[in-house]
């Protein structure tokens, strides 16, 4: 996902091309991890023992509960269907699927040079230093209340966030990419996670650190 953040140095002729290298990347990911989701979730099992809790536990994004509820209507998620995904072993296929969505998310957070930056940049370029200020300003507490790794974007976001490749103003973003904006907006909101690792937020880590002395 910090492939994103690589600053383009070839001149944008125009706020569409910016927009289609914004949306291309994640459409193209997006896709692949929906296959491979659909087809290695029904493999998964439930899981026994319950996990530690040193263990990894991943959150899952909207996405894998859609494929779990249609799965489960169409009579393909086998000895998982009754159980809820937290309580389900998944696949090691299905785990490469949630890296992907996960990667996914990132490159959609609608600020800076992500991905989701160029496509705020393209569609109305006034507002993406706005933009890209209140998305900073949302990952502070979600690094205190669900993961600390948000700080981190917080600070990658605030280090490139303000700059952006100059592009030209005019002609603007037709509206079959406007249409496409929609698209990516879904996207951002299947595959995010507010929590994609469960139990590391920062107040978490300071309550075991408290625990420790």
């Amino acid at each position: 996902p910090l492939g994103a953040f690589i600053r383009i140095r070839s001149p944008i002729r125009s706020r569409s091309a910016l927009f289609d290298i914004g949306i291309a990347g994640p459409i193209a990911g997006f896709v692949v991890s929906v296959i491979v989701l659909f087809l290695s979730l029904g493999l998964s099992q439930p899981m026994v023992p319950m996990p530690s809790a040193e263990s990894i536990q991943l959150g899952l994004p909207l996405i894998f509960y859609s494929a779990h509820g249609l799965l489960s209507a169409l009579g393909m998620a086998h000895g998982i269907a009754a159980l809820p995904l937290s309580q389900v072993e998944l696949h090691p296929v299905a785990v490469a699927a949630w890296v992907g969505m996960f990667a996914t998310a990132l490159n959609l957070l609608p600020g800076g040079q992500l991905d989701g930056g160029h496509m705020v940049f393209s569609l109305a370029p006034r507002v993406h230093r706005l933009v890209s200020r209140v998305t900073i300003l949302a990952l502070i507490p979600m690094a205190i209340y669900f993961w600390t790794g948000w700080l981190l974007w917080a600070a990658l976001l605030g280090v490139s966030g303000m700059r952006h490749p100059m592009v030209p103003q005019w002609p603007g973003v037709d509206g079959s990419r406007r249409w496409l904006a929609v698209f990516g907006l879904l996207m951002l909101v299947l595959t995010f996670s507010p929590a994609p690792f469960l139990h590391s937020s920062l107040l978490t880590m300071i309550r075991e650190v408290r625990a420790g002395q």
